[in-house]
């Protein structure tokens, strides 16, 4: 991020520090708000999203919020929308890793897509950070004025 649009993103919310998405997964509260996601730990942004309660579909589980959607990703269960799925395809387009996972293949047998996604999001080296806000609505809409901040960025985020 630029100087500039660093300081606008910054005074749109309290965003924690950047974290490997392995710590967010632990760190993020169970609240609804929006994250940034890079590759390393310097680079540029690349995806903006966002996570409601996240209480599950029948609304028996306690909310999930931040950390629910992060670990969705992690889990590889997220392979085909969001931050997983921006991953993934970027994965499959690197002959490289496509190298090492056939290789890994020839020598261990075939993988599940779960196990394929999680590699393809260690290849991408995620650093995540996030900002809280009091409910889905509000997530929205920080959502919306930080990828607006981007305006002039190319993100991983489909929907732009």
């Amino acid at each position: 991020m630029g100087g500039q649009d660093a300081d606008q993103v910054n005074s749109l919310a309290e965003w924690s520090n950047w974290e490997p998405l392995a710590n967010a997964i632990v760190l993020a509260p169970r609240l609804p708000g929006v994250y940034m996601a890079r590759q390393g730990l310097t680079g540029p942004v690349i995806y903006v999203g966002m996570a409601g309660e996240r209480a599950g579909r029948d609304g028996r589980r306690a909310p999930q919020g931040l950390r629910g959607r992060l670990a969705v990703y992690a889990s590889g269960k997220g392979a085909v929308s969001g931050l997983g799925e921006a991953a993934f395809d970027r994965a499959l387009a690197d002959p490289a890793w496509i190298k090492l996972q056939l290789a890994q293949m020839n020598e261990h047998g075939p993988q599940r897509a779960k196990a394929w996604a999680r590699a393809a999001l260690e290849w991408a080296e995620i650093y995540i950070r996030w900002a809280t806000v009091m409910d889905r609505l509000a997530a929205r809409e920080l959502e919306r004025q930080t990828l607006a901040t981007f305006d002039d960025q190319e993100l991983w985020n489909r929907a732009r």
